[in-house]
């Protein structure tokens, strides 16, 4: 008679093609630790934990375009509108022993300066203001970044934008954002994605750049910088459809 021998493969070694993603269930917090570590900090796959469950996800290549669409269209906006971030990337963000995700990108805000200089998270550090990701929505994501308490929440898939903001603990979902409250960004991070297919990123964000500046410099009172770039966002996504 011949028993059957269950092989385990280290998760370093699992082949997944480009826009996968698999679920291991029943993960505790020390296996997922030593996940990340083998794993290691050059790993292609993304990686979500929330209450045991592991997923790991690896990003189809126009996830890199969007992702860095969107940032620089974040930082174009924070700039226009003086608001002071740091950004710090894709980092793991965790809450000890319940959850940890890693966002394509994240910005601080509140604590901006706090974060000038860090190289590296520390565990007393605050979480980011805003974390963006794209082509993610499961729940084990939803319920991580729930865990770890991200203000706001961008998830960009299949050509939309959804903003979740945390209200008491749980997320919303939203039409409008808590940082650029005048400004219909779930209209224009889309739009200029899509205009960046069409003439490139580089173009798409000259585009919209410029149209902001024309729109600005009728305005240069401080007063009414923020108006202006209203109608100047709102503009473009007339413009871009």
């Amino acid at each position: 008679m011949t028993a059957a021998i269950p092989v385990f493969k280290p998760v370093s070694q699992m082949q997944l093609a480009p826009g996968s993603t698999v679920t291991i269930p029943d993960v505790s917090w020390e296996e997922f630790e030593s996940i990340l570590q083998e794993l290691g900090e050059k790993r292609a796959a993304r990686i979500a934990y929330s209450q045991g469950a592991l997923e790991i996800m690896v990003p189809l290549p126009e996830h890199e375009i969007a992702k860095d669409l969107i940032s620089d269209v974040v930082k174009i906006l924070l700039k226009a509108k003086g608001i002071r971030y740091q950004p710090f990337g894709s980092t793991i963000f965790k809450r000890q022993g319940i959850a940890g995700v890693e966002p394509d990108a994240c910005f601080y805000i509140e604590n901006y300066q706090r974060m000038i200089g860090h190289r590296r998270l520390q565990p007393d550090d605050p979480s980011p203001d805003l974390a963006i990701e794209t082509d993610v929505t499961s729940k084990t994501t939803l319920d991580a970044y729930e865990a770890i308490a991200v203000p706001e929440l961008w998830i960009y898939d299949s050509g939309r934008l959804s903003i979740y903001l945390l209200r008491e603990g749980k997320y919303i979902k939203s039409d409008i954002s808590s940082i650029f409250e005048d400004i219909a960004i779930t209209q224009i991070i889309p739009a200029i994605v899509k205009r960046s297919w069409e003439v490139g990123s580089f173009q798409a964000l000259e585009e919209f750049t410029q149209q902001e500046l024309n729109y600005l410099s009728c305005f240069p009172q401080p007063e009414v910088i923020a108006e202006s770039l209203v109608t100047a966002a709102n503009k473009i996504v007339e413009n871009i459809k």
